[in-house]
């Protein structure tokens, strides 16, 4: 019964060895976060905290795993613990659990899986930037706004810009007050086609503004 309650003696070495390990894989993790993140908030203060609550996990872990008492009394506490702060992005979400699994890892002494399972879980995540990144170099959204001066107005200016642009998507259409907004999402890398399509549009047609926008920095992009 003793032996039940009182847990082992825990080796200063290891859980050294286990914390340090923790704060490494989690300082790649937050400096990942804070230089690749596509969140909106502040990163650099959420970065800060990841290996902050990997540590936390790191110790809780290590000192419940070898005594039941300490794990259901563990238990007990945590039901009386209410969260109310709400995750707004799903990237916080991912790497909060990403930050918690490997405490949960090297709390429970598997450094070995989860060095590697945070690896190809970087690798990953870089290969997919990578080619996201290199899909949406020539990716731009348009928004050109003209008076409205004909019923065959979008049509025209369809027309414009299939002459310099191979590829246009439509996107929206907005009329008000007399002005004609129209939104497309286009493939052009080509700085000078760029030039010569504001040029055309604003040759043709009575345009009051026109704007480029990548996607990044469109919610939801």
């Amino acid at each position: 019964m003793g032996d039940w309650i009182a847990p082992p003696v825990l080796s200063v070495a290891s859980v050294a060895l286990n914390m340090a390990l923790a704060l490494v894989l989690s300082l790649c993790i937050a400096w990942y976060y804070e230089h690749f993140g596509q969140s909106l908030a502040n990163r650099r203060k959420f970065a800060y905290l990841l290996p902050v609550l990997t540590l936390t996990t790191t110790l809780v872990i290590t000192i419940i795993k070898s005594s039941l008492a300490l794990s259901l009394g563990m238990v007990g506490a945590l039901s009386i613990v209410r969260f109310r702060t709400a995750v707004k992005e799903q990237e916080e979400l991912l790497f909060l659990f990403i930050a918690i699994a490997i405490g949960l890892g090297m709390g429970a002494e598997q450094r070995w899986p989860t060095a590697i399972g945070v690896a190809l879980l970087l690798g990953y995540m870089a290969v997919r930037m990578l080619l996201n990144r290199r899909r949406r170099d020539g990716n731009l959204y348009l928004n050109v706004f003209v008076e409205e001066a004909g019923p065959s107005l979008f049509e025209q200016v369809n027309a414009c810009l299939l002459e310099h642009i191979k590829e246009v998507d439509f996107r929206r259409l907005d009329s008000r007050d007399g002005i004609l907004q129209l939104t497309y999402f286009i493939d052009c890398s080509d700085p000078h086609t760029l030039t010569g399509l504001v040029d055309a549009l604003k040759t043709h047609f009575a345009v009051t503004e026109i704007s480029f926008l990548q996607p990044e920095q469109v919610l939801g992009g």
